[in-house]
């Protein structure tokens, strides 16, 4: 899957949650491989602030990144619509120190995004695909996420409230392309118990009933309800019976549990890449979804590059017979078995290490290790069915090494190992010449990688 950006710029405006201020933000096309960015047009030097978990600095009602004195806050609704459209790259331009929170949902973001439609990048997604159980708990709080193995991304929330209006409610999104359907609407809700409270934090002064769904689960007095409506700037109303004080009814019975949901899925963008594996969340909140993200920033941040996806009970794309109907290569020299991953730009390929190889009588008789220089050359077999795998006649071509390096040997590799051999072009073939990065995988650890150029020549 390639990258994703925005076919055009488009804007939206509104007051600002907590500011109470009219802002505008311009969302604006971005280049390959450049994120998400808030940029606050509004100060000297127009700084910018990454979408990243690193930066979060408040997730007191919503989630603020700030880098320096420069903050940018109530982000999570804009980068949910932007992650669950598939948009990797985008420029947010904001007039002040929030996001307007429109009618408290994404929904004004993906009609957005819709009508000016997304554009293909030519980089690669660089997903981040998650291979065990991951799980992080607020023993404080009970919250507490999980993240497991999946060939896609999907999230679960459950939530639970001390309330008798608000239930414990469920939600879950299999598929990102339901996303409008089925949370998009989804609104922020506050209790009116903690409304006067948010309001002497300095908060929630743009919050009224239009953009929040306010929820009356603890009898108040009407001397009491005069006061907020006042320090809310809104007409004197009777709050008669429990329940939800919104002219809008409720999308969905469970709709608080979708904004949950919503919320996990903006928080856990700053990441800062796409994942693959599914989310459990249970009691979630900007807090604990930023400790979570935090937590998994941190492996993405010190993972180089990840270690194939290998599943032996699977058929390869390429047999042993398929290879030798491209390579030259036979007994004692052809070093890959299967090739199970390949397109016109990358290829995996298996080789199995055993103790019969016929270099580990004298490399070495009491200790069997694999020559770093028969890694890099498996490697570069690997390489010659990438290229040679789109020929017409792949048998008639063969592959000749011109220049290696960048190389480096991490781990030794020993009778037993299954050696993954992750080759992909660094540049398109131009004249005959492939430019390759490879990387050699013993289960998750690199133990080899190696730039080189090979020259692509038709056999005499």
């Amino acid at each position: 899957m390639k990258q994703m950006t925005l076919k055009a710029p488009f804007t939206v405006s509104g007051k600002g949650l907590h500011s109470g201020l009219e802002i505008t933000a311009t969302f604006l096309p971005a280049p390959e491989n450049h994120g998400y960015k808030f940029k606050r047009i509004d100060l000297e030097g127009e700084p910018i602030v990454e979408a990243l978990a690193e930066n979060v600095v408040d997730t007191q009602r919503g989630t603020v990144l700030a880098k320096k004195d420069v903050k940018v806050s109530t982000v999570e609704h804009a980068l949910a619509a932007l992650y669950a459209s598939m948009i990797d790259n985008c420029l947010i331009e904001v007039n002040g120190p929030e996001l307007p929170i429109l009618d408290g949902s994404a929904i004004s973001y993906i009609n957005a995004i819709e009508e000016v439609g997304v554009e293909e990048q030519k980089a690669d997604k660089d997903f981040y695909i998650i291979k065990e159980k991951v799980r992080f708990r607020d023993d404080a709080t009970g919250s507490q996420i999980t993240i497991y193995p999946d060939d896609h991304f999907s999230v679960e929330v459950m939530v639970e409230y001390n309330s008798k209006v608000l239930p414990n409610q469920f939600a879950v999104l299999d598929d990102m392309a339901e996303f409008k359907q089925e949370v998009a609407s989804a609104r922020t809700f506050v209790f009116v118990r903690e409304i006067e409270g948010l309001l002497q934090h300095g908060l929630i002064k743009g919050g009224d009933i239009d953009n929040a769904i306010v929820i009356y689960d603890e009898p108040v007095s009407q001397e009491s309800i005069d006061r907020l409506c006042d320090l809310m700037n809104v007409a004197h109303m009777k709050v008669g019976e429990l329940g939800y004080i919104n002219p809008q009814p409720l999308t969905w019975d469970n709709e608080p549990a979708r904004h949950k949901l919503m919320d996990v899925i903006g928080d856990l963008s700053l990441i800062g890449r796409p994942i693959k594996g599914r989310v459990v969340a249970i009691r979630p909140g900007h807090t604990i979804n930023n400790k979570f993200t935090r937590m998994i920033r941190k492996e993405v941040r010190h993972t180089e590059i990840q270690a194939p996806c290998y599943n032996p009970n699977i058929e390869p794309i390429l047999d042993i017979n398929a290879i030798c109907g491209m390579l030259p290569h036979r007994y004692p020299f052809l070093l890959i078995d299967k090739v199970i991953e390949i397109d016109k730009k990358h290829c995996v390929a298996v080789k199995n290490v055993t103790v019969n190889e016929p270099f580990f009588p004298g490399h070495f008789p009491q200790e069997p290790v694999m020559p770093g220089v028969l890694q890099i050359e498996a490697m570069a077999q690997a390489a010659g069915v990438l290229v040679l795998n789109f020929l017409e006649e792949p048998e008639k071509y063969s592959t000749y090494f011109l220049k290696i390096d960048n190389v480096k040997f991490r781990q030794k590799v020993v009778p037993g190992n299954t050696l993954l051999l992750n080759v992909s072009l660094m540049t398109e073939i131009r004249r005959g010449c492939a430019v390759v990065k490879g990387y050699a995988f013993v289960g998750e650890k690199i133990v080899c990688e190696a730039e080189f150029m090979a020259q692509i020549i038709k056999n005499k």
